[in-house]
């Protein structure tokens, strides 16, 4: 048993300290020399827009680490999500132009630029689409469903407690009253006027051509082109020797993401990697400060 006792002391010892382990590891990779030249500094950065639009804090955070760093020239971005809920598109619209202000920003259409993800992108300095790419769907859409029948077919009746005719409206378990409709009818026009506003003055359009352009249509990036909601069809090459031009860029050094980061993006998720490297460099830097 002793003898047992002595061979398991090391796996002991390593799920004892296992967290501390994980924390001095990560330490060492995101503080170890990376190998490279120093004297290589990039000057261009990517950034991705992948996927529904949800949240915006992940990419915010992202693209603020871009903007303050004075060695990066130009930011391209490179999108390929179907858009998604219109608040995080706005605050990533607003952030891209208030960037691309001060460095230039090319957008890149990789596969669907579309509904949020195009609000996101309008303001970037040149944006050049996929010729396979989808462009567009400039719309407002709110969802709902009347379960009412089913509801009754199993037995089960809604009952709510409510002040304002108003509250609630949008719910699944009737059908909505004439005001109800009234009133989300209005939210979404308001919304969409927005929207069309907003792309008509970042690209230079007329915005009583909406029905054009607008309207939620999805467009092919030749179609696209020509209504000049983009700038040019190409590929990311394209893409890449625009901001290198628009940056006054002769040779591109790219910034390039540390092997720790790759590897926490892939072990535990992207928006948890960066909150991890943030933390222990903002740790790290209090600790430099004292």
């Amino acid at each position: 048993m002793k003898f047992f006792r002595i061979l398991l002391a090391p796996l002991d010892f390593i799920m004892k300290y296992f967290k501390a382990l994980v924390f001095l590891l990560v330490l060492f990779l995101i503080f170890a020399p990376s190998g490279e030249s120093s004297s290589k500094v990039a000057n261009l950065a990517r950034i991705d827009l992948n996927g529904p639009i949800l949240r915006s804090d992940t990419f915010l955070e992202k693209l603020a680490l871009l903007e303050s760093n004075e060695n990066i020239k130009g930011i391209l971005l490179v999108v390929d999500s179907p858009g998604g809920a219109i608040a995080p598109s706005v605050e990533i619209s607003e952030a891209i132009k208030r960037v691309a202000a001060k460095k230039p920003v090319v957008a890149y259409a990789q596969g669907s630029m579309a509904s949020g993800s195009y609000l996101s992108s309008i303001w970037a300095s040149y944006i050049v689409a996929n010729k396979g790419s989808l462009i567009g769907s400039i719309g407002v859409i709110i969802n709902g469903a009347n379960v009412e029948e089913l509801l009754n077919k199993i037995g089960i009746k809604s009952q709510s407690l409510k002040a304002g005719i108003y509250k609630e409206a949008g719910t699944f378990a009737r059908a909505w009253t004439k005001d109800e409709e009234s009133m989300l009818k209005g939210l979404v026009d308001e919304q969409y006027y927005m929207f069309v506003s907003e792309v008509a003055t970042a690209r230079g359009l007329n915005l009583s051509d909406e029905k054009y352009f607008a309207q939620g249509r999805v467009f092919s990036a030749n179609n696209a082109l020509k209504l000049r909601l983009v700038d040019s069809v190409g590929s990311i090459y394209d893409a890449e020797i625009a901001l290198m031009k628009l940056a006054n860029i002769q040779n591109a050094i790219w910034l390039k993401k540390d092997k720790i980061d790759l590897y926490l993006e892939k072990l535990i998720g992207e928006n948890i990697s960066l909150g991890i490297e943030r933390g222990i460099y903002s740790i790290f830097g209090a600790l430099k400060g004292q």
